[in-house]
């Protein structure tokens, strides 16, 4: 059965004390400070792209090899662990939004935008492609999203009962809103989650996400492009 890195626990592989963080993000910028439950959290500007500093991007909550991880176990059905590994993927990341709405606001994120500067547009049902900002696109997403994994016909519950014939194709479009989600929150917020220490959590999430997806195709080279940079950096 599928189950995020995240439900794992665990340590953070990186030991760096607060006091490392505060010296690196002095270095040739300037930096912010907010201060939130009663403690101190530097917030690097938003020219610095901490999302692409090592210091920030090497934390994690655990030293598994998530290649291994994200594997097909034995015996288990292809679409069940894909399935599995969904719902997992999209409660996790349902989490990071809710954590972190305060400051993904309509007026914080007047566009759904990624590293590289691409704008999302989402695209409604009769194919007319919508501007919206960064917290209506989410909405849009996750609710389309949420109806799909609520489909007994998607996503079937009972005993006996089959995935369809489309279950791929459908599950390739769930993880290209899961990674433009993610890809705003490494764009926007990615200093936000660093002032309330979600970092670690959040570098953990996106790589086993990209590697679940690297592993099973699911997301096409031309999505993931304009952030190479970071799943680079996120790999090595």
């Amino acid at each position: 059965m599928g189950r995020s890195i995240l439900d794992m626990g665990g340590c953070q592989s990186n030991s760096s004390s607060d006091e490392e963080d505060v010296s690196a993000l002095k270095v040739n910028h300037t930096s912010l400070f907010k201060v939130k439950n009663n403690s101190l959290h530097i917030v690097p500007s938003a020219e610095v792209k901490p999302y692409l500093k090592d210091h920030f991007l090497s934390r994690r909550i655990t030293d598994i090899d998530l290649l291994t991880f994200s594997a097909l176990p034995h015996g288990l059905d292809l679409k069940e662990w894909i399935a599995t590994n969904t719902v997992s993927f999209f409660q996790h990341t349902t989490m990071f939004f809710s954590a972190l709405s305060d400051y993904c606001s309509t007026i914080k994120c007047p566009v759904a935008n990624s590293p590289g500067n691409i704008l999302y547009e989402w695209t409604d049902e009769q194919g007319k492609k919508l501007k919206c900002s960064a917290p209506v696109y989410i909405d849009y997403a996750m609710s389309y999203i949420q109806e799909i994994l609520a489909d007994e016909l998607v996503f079937p519950t009972k005993a006996g009962s089959s995935f369809p014939t489309g279950f791929i194709s459908l599950i390739q479009k769930v993880f290209v809103m899961l990674f433009r989600m993610l890809a705003h929150l490494f764009s926007t917020h990615y200093q936000d989650a660093i002032a309330v220490d979600l970092h670690p959590q959040l570098n953990t999430l996106f790589t086993h996400f990209i590697t679940f997806s690297h592993t099973f195709r699911l997301l096409e080279p031309s999505e993931t492009a304009p952030i190479d940079e970071i799943i680079a950096l996120l790999a090595h």
